[in-house]
């Protein structure tokens, strides 16, 4: 085998076996095997009966007032004794009780569940007292020696109106009836941001020392992708370091959970799912702990903390402090804004753009540029298409008229191997001599190929984590640009009445991947003919496999292989028409 075919099949067997593990382990992966009944985690530490407020346990993470190690009961409360407050913002809507005063119900009035019409929206938080609750809690807690009642999850606040909006924040107050009198400032923002200050004054006879703290809880394990490319759980960022952990490591991590102690100020903790986002970002300007834990008892239930560093408070002072919670949707431009506008480091990070951050990041936002302009994303998938064969059309241009060489010189090469037969080490050294007189680089035509995986995978990743894409639709039957082809060649696309969805989505071959396909067909046919069989082999099948590689992949995706390729056709027709002119 010559050195160029052995190039030219190790370059298309790295290509194709790259795409082939993409599939297989990143794409479509089968779903993990239910886990086994999850192991009690161990008992809490601290066996004292628990005093009348929350306090520390002595590994320093907060002993909240919710915890069942404080007061069992406090967290299934199954009937809201409480009035519910009216939460209303441009973006969100929802409820907060005055039992317990959390943040337990959101609603993203912007998002819905399908495309369907009179499809409810997104419902991020649940109430606490639903089958499975997920909420944002605030408080306090003091270390054992404080005998002071605090705040509890059963504790009815009072409120002076009836709807936190933008113009008006809901102001909540409790007296402890012991000379500490607590408020909690409510406030929406335009967006997704909501903003609760926490404050305590003492009228008491002593000092006494609290920290704030933040969590939030949920309970069950929510149903996940199950890719590896996507993340989706409890993360956060400390020390300028993003930190992701799944459902499953919090388990293994027991009772005690995960805890930071970062150098640097700032930070911020949360839980994420696919395109939605629940995250805690307390004072940037100050230190803080966070957290990460599985919590013991009946279910599973999860939690992201944050604790303070303790303040003093004196006879007749006020203490307070403030923390935002991000409840909505992972729109790039709008945490790129909060992080620029609050100085939340990393906050972006929240998207799961990946390995290939640095092209996926400017890969979504040249789209969105280009989707401004074209007002559709499909057109903008196909513009951006454009840019690419642009940036690469010097190096794709060399690589063409290389291969528009190769093709000129495969009379010659076929008769070498006639003349030397079996000689391969004459053959080669022959044709090494010929390549080198005519200045052709036979593993030039690879080079392409190769360039393209990353800008794949990277792409891929806009598609499959950017929400801007969910429910884009492009033209004709193609609603969601970040779904597959939902046409299949197994009921002629539609005219059979009969569901393919029983089939991989690797079958159910649509439109857009059988143009995918016969594009790159009519693109291998202006390639150089393979002088060794299996090399020929190879480019004979590829369209075919390719085809059914696609059909599994966001629409949009086969809709940028489909452009590139009738441009790739273009530039190459060009090159080698020019070549004919030049030599006529």
């Amino acid at each position: 085998m010559t050195p160029e075919t052995k190039n030219l099949i190790a370059a298309m067997s790295l290509s194709l076996a790259i795409l082939i593990g993409w599939q297989l382990y990143f794409v479509e992966p089968e779903l993990e095997a239910e886990r086994a009944a999850a192991q009690l985690a161990a008992q809490q530490a601290d066996s004292q009966q628990p005093v009348r407020s929350g306090g520390l346990n002595a590994d320093g993470t907060p002993r909240l007032a919710s915890e069942e190690a404080a007061a069992p009961e406090s967290d299934n409360q199954d009937v809201d004794k409480g009035t519910r407050l009216v939460i209303d913002g441009p973006l969100i809507a929802g409820s907060i009780s005055t039992m317990g005063a959390r943040l337990d119900d959101i609603v993203l009035t912007s998002y819905f569940e399908t495309q369907a019409e009179g499809s409810p929206p997104i419902k991020l938080l649940l109430p606490f007292d639903s089958e499975q609750p997920y909420y944002a809690e605030f408080g306090w807690v003091a270390d054992g020696t404080a005998n002071i009642a605090l705040p509890q999850a059963d504790t009815i606040w009072s409120a002076a109106s009836s709807a936190a909006t933008t113009s008006s924040p809901l102001i909540l107050n409790w007296d402890n009836g012991d000379g500490f009198i607590f408020q909690r400032e409510i406030g929406v923002g335009q967006d997704y941001m909501i903003t609760v200050t926490d404050s305590v004054t003492s009228t008491a006879q002593s000092a006494v020392t609290l920290n704030s703290y933040s969590l939030i809880r949920r309970h069950g394990t929510p149903e996940t992708d199950g890719l590896y490319i996507l993340h989706e759980g409890p993360l956060g960022v400390f020390d300028s370091t993003l930190n992701e952990e799944d459902y499953d490591s919090l388990q293994d991590a027991g009772s005690k959970g995960l805890s930071y102690s970062p150098l640097e100020a700032g930070g911020w903790v949360g839980i994420t799912d696919k395109y939605w986002l629940a995250a805690l970002i307390p004072d940037q300007s100050n230190l803080h702990s966070f957290g990460m834990r599985y919590l013991s008892g009946q279910g599973d239930r999860y939690q992201t903390d944050i604790l303070g560093a303790g303040q003093t408070l004196a006879p007749g002072q006020t203490i307070s402090t403030t923390t935002s919670l991000f409840a909505g949707a992972k729109k790039v431009t709008l945490l790129d804004k909060y992080a620029d506008e609050l100085g939340i480091k990393n906050f972006d990070l929240a998207i799961d753009f990946g390995w290939f951050y640095f092209l996926t990041k400017p890969f979504f936002y040249a789209i969105n540029w280009l989707y401004g302009m074209l007002g559709n994303f499909g057109l903008a998938i196909i513009g951006f298409t454009g840019l690419m064969r642009l940036v690469l059309f010097p190096l794709a241009n060399k690589s063409y008229r290389s291969m528009g060489k190769m093709r000129e010189l495969s009379p010659k090469i076929k008769k070498m191997r006639e003349d030397f037969g079996d000689d391969r080490a004459k053959l080669n050294q022959e044709m090494m001599a010929l390549y080198k007189t005519e200045k052709v680089n036979p593993a030039a035509g690879c080079l392409p190929i190769l360039l393209q995986i990353p800008i794949f995978f990277a792409l891929y990743k806009v598609l499959y984590v950017s929400l801007e894409m969910r429910h884009a639709p492009f033209y004709g039957w193609i609603k969601d640009l970040s779904a597959v082809d939902p046409t299949s060649v197994f009921n002629l696309f539609g005219l059979l009445p009969y569901s393919v969805d029983m089939l991989p989505s690797f079958m159910a071959i649509g439109v857009w991947p059988i143009l995918m396909g016969i594009s790159m067909a009519i693109q291998m046919r202006l390639n150089p003919p393979p002088p060794d069989p299996i090399q020929a082999k190879i480019f004979q099948y590829m369209p075919i496999f390719f085809t059914f590689l696609l059909a599994g992949f966001p629409a949009g995706l086969v809709i940028y292989w489909t452009s590139n390729n009738v441009l790739s056709i273009t530039q190459q027709w060009w090159i080698t028409s020019s070549m004919k002119k030049s030599k006529s």
